[in-house]
């Protein structure tokens, strides 16, 4: 039987949930070995996934085993080492963080806890404000109940760079969880002030510097804008809507199914406005009360989603088409306010519309591409910084669904961009014109920019094999077509390289080192391929260029069949 099930099994267990599942999988080795086979993965995403016992779950004891790989990196690097730490409403997730506060504490490294679930972005923006040394925020995003996951942020508020997640694991194998890992009591830590709670002040001083993006806001307050809101039962309901509140929208209904804190998704089991079922309770609020506007937030408010009133019915828009429509608004109107910067610029990943190419450059923006990650645009902010230019920095955004605008935290942040949406789709209304109305003058001007993902699942331990084979052979054997169209350029970011593949000509790819693939192919379109970061998935981005919806959309199922097959799934 497996070793590591014998040595929990020997144990006196903290918490009986994990030693009733323990009993409960006793007879069956294929669920004993898929909870023990490997442990739970430390990356620059920090820890991911289903909650339960063993090594390759999420419960007290990975988190304990972590956490002491943190807290010996910290008091490795930083003198009078301290952290930040912040929860969502996930399952189980106030007594993960705690459990962090608890091993920090015992280890000499000072915890600074929100008092209440709070955002992400409130996390990265406390590492900041505190002057810490690293942070914590326990969540699993828009994943499933089942799961939860840690997130690791360095001083800076970014998500950890790879050199300190390695060192961090290293620390991590070195620990045993039931054996290495110090640990003092909560109410101990707070007695002695090795714990303590992040105060209101900080909590103003983040709603402050939200506010501080608002470009017009004094059409908002006259707007008579109408809004249902969701936190999909996520963090997100206290800062969205004391946020819209003092920009002055005062109609704004909340999806009361959705409103309070619950981990268990009761009426969206994939909490993640990227997904229609996901806004679907909200549209329904929508048409009852006749809003302009949906906003949804994913539960651990770094996303959002929205649907705007059009033609009678609400339409979804995609996060690329927010993207671009932000960038569009932020940088025209900043100049017509004259507070755009000498040198503005914006950031996206290199899995996002290249609309926001044209619209960067009409309006003389310089447009940075980096890897997928919301970590690799907080990075370009901190260069900026280092150089005392950080004020040129206007706005950054992902396609799936995160935005920042400001520096004050270096992470997406969906209370911001709830806020900019609205004063957007406001400003836009007082002009006659409905969001979808100016995303159609954008296509008008510079084409129809489609783009879309195609996902595909590999679960469990032959999953994970799987999906290394299959980037191994598309990397090893550049395809030269893909359907009827001819491979233009191949990029592989693992090997920083880019080929023509007309010419053969090869370039170096100035980016950080990544499992990404590219496709350029003819006639404008192009196809990135990447394992997920967080999940057991294989992801395809598409890219279409195409003169309407209708010929884009054709495109896309041709390209989606192509793929498909050579992938060979």
């Amino acid at each position: 039987m497996n070793a590591k099930y014998l040595e929990w099994t020997s144990k006196t267990l903290e918490d009986a949930d994990l030693t009733a599942e323990l009993e409960a999988v006793r007879d069956n080795e294929e669920e004993i070995n898929d909870r023990f086979y490997r442990d739970l993965e430390f990356g620059t995403g920090g820890l991911r996934g289903v909650i339960g016992a063993g090594t390759n779950r999420m419960n007290i004891y990975t988190v304990r085993k972590a956490t002491q790989g943190v807290a010996d990196y910290i008091n490795a690097n930083f003198k009078d080492g301290s952290i930040a730490i912040s929860y969502d409403s996930r399952i189980k997730s106030d007594v993960f963080a705690k459990e962090v506060a608890r091993v920090c504490a015992a280890n000499g490294v000072k915890a600074h806890i929100y008092p209440e679930l709070m955002p992400t972005p409130a996390l990265s923006f406390a590492v900041r404000e505190l002057k810490c040394s690293m942070g914590v925020m326990i969540t699993a995003s828009h994943n499933p109940a089942k799961y939860n996951g840690y997130k690791a942020y360095g001083p800076d508020g970014c998500q950890i760079t790879n050199e300190t997640a390695d060192a961090v694991l290293a620390n991590i194998l070195s620990v045993n969880e039931f054996d290495d890992v110090k640990t003092v009591s909560f109410e101990e830590g707070l007695a002695s002030g090795m714990i303590s709670y992040i105060g209101q002040e900080v909590v103003e001083s983040y709603y402050a510097n939200v506010l501080k993006q608002s470009i017009h806001s004094e059409i908002v307050k006259t707007s008579g804008f109408k809004v249902v809101y969701t936190p999909l039962n996520g963090t997100g309901n206290k800062p969205v809507r004391e946020i819209l509140k003092r920009i002055g929208i005062q109609d704004v209904t909340v999806v009361k199914e959705q409103e309070l804190p619950d981990g268990n998704f009761p009426t969206c089991p994939f909490p993640n406005p990227e997904i229609k079922q996901a806004l679907e309770l909200g549209m329904k609020y929508c048409e009852e009360t006749g809003s302009d506007l949906l906003l949804a937030t994913d539960p651990d408010c770094d996303r959002v989603g929205i649907a705007v009133k059009w033609n009678g019915d609400y339409k979804l828009l995609t996060g690329n088409e927010v993207g671009a429509l932000l960038l569009d608004y932020i940088a025209s109107q900043r100049i017509a306010m004259g507070t755009m910067p000498p040198k503005p610029l914006a950031v996206k990943t290199i899995v996002t519309t290249d609309l926001c190419e044209f619209i960067a450059k009409k309006y003389g923006v310089e447009l940075v591409n980096v890897l997928t990650g919301f970590k690799f645009i907080g990075e370009q902010i901190g260069r900026m910084e280092a150089k005392g230019e950080q004020d040129n920095y206007i706005f950054g955004f992902e396609e799936s669904y995160g935005y920042l605008a400001g520096t004050y935290v270096r992470d997406k942040d969906a209370v911001v961009a709830s806020m900019l949406i609205c004063e957007m789709a406001a400003f836009y209304s007082k002009q006659g014109k409905n969001l979808v109305e100016v995303l159609q003058g954008l296509y008008d001007t510079y084409g129809y920019f489609l783009c879309t993902q195609q996902s595909f699942a590999f679960e469990g331990e032959q999953g994970m094999a799987d999906m290394k084979k299959i980037m191994q052979e598309l990397r090893a054997n550049p395809a030269k077509e893909i359907g009827p169209d001819k491979v233009l350029g191949f990029g592989d970011y693992l090997a920083s390289s880019h080929t023509d593949m007309v010419s053969g000509e090869k370039t170096v790819i100035n980016l950080p080192k990544s499992d990404v693939l590219m496709y350029e192919l003819e006639n404008g379109c192009k196809a990135v391929i990447r394992p997920s970061g967080t999940e057991p998935k294989i992801k395809i981005y598409y890219f279409v260029l195409r003169e309407n919806e209708a010929a884009a959309r054709e495109k896309e199922k041709e390209l989606q069949s192509s793929f498909t097959k050579l992938l060979k799934i």
